[in-house]
């Protein structure tokens, strides 16, 4: 009885991690053929692990440039991924160790009306209330946040801008989800030890 308990436990996770390791394939492969010829590759080290992932610069061309921009620049380097919430994102890229923000750019034009959805693996822009405030830091979504989704030029419908997909390393997303939080400098869902991003590689691939 024990045994059958602790895999019921394990079924919620069981399922997310099969939902997005035959889900990502598809659209990263979808998003490469649909794109400029020149799909651009980033990696995200981690102290968890890698994270590769696939940029739609056809469908989010602002939001892709902005995030190379700040990739290429090290803003990413020794950054947290400052909030975690289980069963649905965890978001990074603004913070330092000590919850110390990082100063960014101007803020950028919200791409959410591509017609991308906010599915498992997907990477979108977090930002403030006002739908046009996104900047350095993002999430990738661990569970299928269709509420997030464009739905209408408004304040309260254009949603959250989705510019790529996990299409490696989504195991190490899967470990970092799960991490003990608490709360900390005013801020819930921090991670009690922290997940460092050490550094990111950007590839280009002909």
């Amino acid at each position: 009885m024990r045994s059958f308990r602790l895999f019921s436990s394990l079924i919620p996770f069981l399922w997310v991690l099969v939902t997005s390791l035959s889900f990502l394939p598809l659209l990263a492969a979808q998003a490469n053929e649909e794109g400029n010829g020149k799909a651009k590759m980033v990696t995200l080290h981690t102290n968890h692990g890698d994270i590769v992932i696939t940029l739609f610069p056809k469908e989010a061309p602002l939001t892709v440039e902005n995030f190379l921009r700040y990739s290429r620049e090290g803003h990413y380097d020794n950054t947290l991924f400052h909030r975690v919430i289980r069963n649905f994102m965890i978001q990074g890229g603004g913070l330092e160790p000590g919850m110390e923000e990082k100063p960014t750019h101007e803020t950028i034009k919200n791409e959410a009306d591509n017609g991308i959805s906010n599915r498992v693996g997907t990477l979108a822009m977090a930002r403030l209330n006002d739908p046009h405030s996104a900047s350095a830091q993002f999430f990738i979504n661990v569970a299928d946040n269709t509420r997030l989704d464009h739905s209408a030029p408004t304040p309260d419908g254009w949603g959250y801008c989705v510019f790529g997909m996990v299409s490696e390393g989504m195991e190490v997303v899967n470990s970092i989800r799960v991490v003990p939080t608490t709360s900390r400098d005013g801020q819930d869902d921090v991670p009690e030890e922290d997940v460092i991003i050490k550094s990111v590689t950007v590839t280009e691939e002909d």
